[in-house]
């Protein structure tokens, strides 16, 4: 007996569309006839367009469902279509590189997010405002380094670090203490201990219960 496994079946371009479309698509590619062929495509859009209404939410959707028909036919399929066939070279081009600014960042534990409140905090006008983010900023930059280094740090690192990254801007208030390190992380959640059993279970039964062997 032989069986029809996935894996050794052509590959199709789109699965989203599922094996019968991709199955239809193959067959209209053998039609001689060039008006049963157009028809067969049109009769095809419609299904493609039902198997995935989420389309029509996109800006003619009907172009995007040819398009894909030109790309589960591999470009080999000869109709009239009401729009130019697309490029092969349009679905395999490989996409833009985005930038990363990693090599600015001064210090990668604390991440730039940290490095932008900074920023943004040192240029606010000396008032409660300000130390209180001041203050927030300190406290996240030490649970950002904990967690990095998986290592405890001074206190006096951090505010260093701070006065650095800000330029000298920004200087913790007298008297406000950053949080201890238990205030920072959750605490480590412990297994439960499991019940005993066997014999050891038996004898905590028997001695609850005031039995004797003898």
């Amino acid at each position: 007996m032989n069986y029809d496994y996935n894996t050794q079946r052509k590959r199709m371009a789109l699965p989203e569309y599922g094996r019968n479309v991709q199955k239809m698509v193959d067959h209209i590619k053998t039609i001689e006839d060039r008006d049963e062929r157009n028809r067969a495509a049109k009769t095809i859009i419609s299904i493609m367009g039902n198997l995935n209404p989420h389309l029509r939410d996109i800006v003619d959707f009907k172009h995007k469902l040819w398009d894909h028909l030109s790309l589960i036919a591999s470009f080999e399929l000869d109709i009239d279509s009401p729009y130019p066939v697309p490029e092969p070279s349009k679905f395999v081009e490989k996409p833009k590189q985005v930038p990363y600014r990693q090599g600015e960042i001064r210090y990668l534990h604390y991440g730039r997010i940290i490095e932008l409140m900074i920023n943004a905090a040192a240029e606010m006008a000396d008032g409660d405002e300000k130390e209180y983010l001041t203050t927030l900023i300190v406290n996240q930059m030490k649970k950002s380094y904990i967690t990095w280094n998986r290592a405890q740090v001074a206190d006096e690192v951090i505010i260093e670090n701070m006065r650095l990254l800000s330029r000298g801007k920004l200087k913790m208030t007298e008297g406000v203490k950053i949080l201890e390190v238990r205030e920072l992380l959750p605490p480590v959640k412990r297994k439960p201990m499991g019940k005993p059993h066997g014999k050891q279970q038996n004898k905590q039964y028997v001695k609850k219960k005031g039995y004797s062997r003898h």
